[in-house]
């Protein structure tokens, strides 16, 4: 048996985040996607959206979904929540993250590069951090991963082929 594949499906979860981050990918967007569930029960999903017609420079999949679990909630605090995301969460995610009082994060890939969770502030980990979610990574890394690849190695392309 391949050691690589892994025999166990994605939680439904997980694979809607990677859903949302192919449609971003479609749109021209990074391809990252973000679930909120509340108890198990998926209450919302986005994607990045920041490019035209958006124009917004936090409009990552994570404030988004997080933004829309609070007005459907009608509470800023998102204590019973866990979120679902393709990527690590950076600096920006990671911050509305603690302040949201998240309390399980999944994501898929690691951001040795942008990541605030695992890698560069480890924001969770600093005394100032007001809330620690509970964090479990590598869930569709792989697939995260290969979408994010393809999306910039496309993106290369263009540009060479342009210039």
């Amino acid at each position: 048996m391949d050691k690589s594949i892994n025999p166990f499906p994605l939680p439904e979860p997980m694979c809607l985040a990677l859903l949302e981050a192919r449609k971003a990918g479609e749109q021209g967007e990074v391809p990252v996607g973000a679930v909120v569930t509340l108890y198990g029960k998926i209450i919302t999903s986005a994607a990045n959206a920041m490019q035209p017609p958006f124009t917004d420079p936090t409009g990552h999949a994570e404030i988004r979904a997080l933004r829309q679990a609070a007005a459907i909630l009608g509470n800023s605090r998102l204590e019973q929540c866990d979120l679902w995301v393709t990527l690590e969460p950076c600096a920006m995610c990671a911050g509305a993250i603690s302040i949201a009082r998240i309390r399980r994060l999944y994501f898929g890939a690691d951001d040795p590069k942008g990541g605030a969770v695992l890698y560069g502030p480890r924001l969770f980990f600093q005394p100032t951090s007001h809330h620690r979610p509970e964090i479990y990574n590598d869930l569709g890394g792989r697939e995260a991963a290969e979408l994010l690849r393809h999306f910039f190695q496309k993106k290369r392309q263009k540009k060479s082929v342009s210039s």
